[in-house]
């Protein structure tokens, strides 16, 4: 597994949240982004979309377990009451790019936080895990987590 330091700016973002089991549920959400993402004009080449599970199925019931699909949007972009706005915090990630499925999503889970801890970073907990997604990353069934690190 190749993990790879970022800066990440704070990014202003627009999302839609799912409550529930993780799973089939964040999809559902995903999609909704899409489609008010499509008709805002914001689904572009350019585009970034994220998703970020709010809460640790293991410590937390799977019917209050949080999900955010999420795209960021330009600072000057207009509100839409329609949907939810906040920010991603900026700091340090580390990224890895994988599979999009559920086996590969587990094994990075159980790989990187070891390699973490052995080159010396530490998972900071007051940033969430994220996924990403750029360019054509979905087309290919690629996604990139994201491990918030100091």
């Amino acid at each position: 597994m190749k993990i790879q330091l970022e800066t990440f700016p704070v990014t202003r973002i627009a999302y839609v949240r799912q409550t529930g089991p993780y799973g089939p549920g964040n999809s559902k959400a995903m999609e909704a982004l899409k489609e008010w993402a499509q008709a805002h004009r914001l689904l572009t080449g350019s585009a970034i979309l994220f998703g970020i599970p709010q809460d640790n199925p293991d410590t937390t019931l799977p019917e209050h377990c949080r999900y955010d699909a999420c795209i960021s949007v330009p600072e000057n972009a207009q509100a839409d009451k329609s949907i939810n706005y906040g920010e991603i915090p900026g700091g340090t990630y580390a990224v890895v790019t994988i599979q999009h499925t559920a086996e590969a999503v587990q094994k990075a889970w159980t790989e990187i936080l070891p390699a973490l801890y052995g080159s010396g970073h530490l998972l900071d907990y007051q940033r969430p895990v994220m996924e990403r997604y750029t360019g054509d990353m979905i087309s290919n069934h690629l996604c990139q987590l994201c491990f918030p690190v100091h």
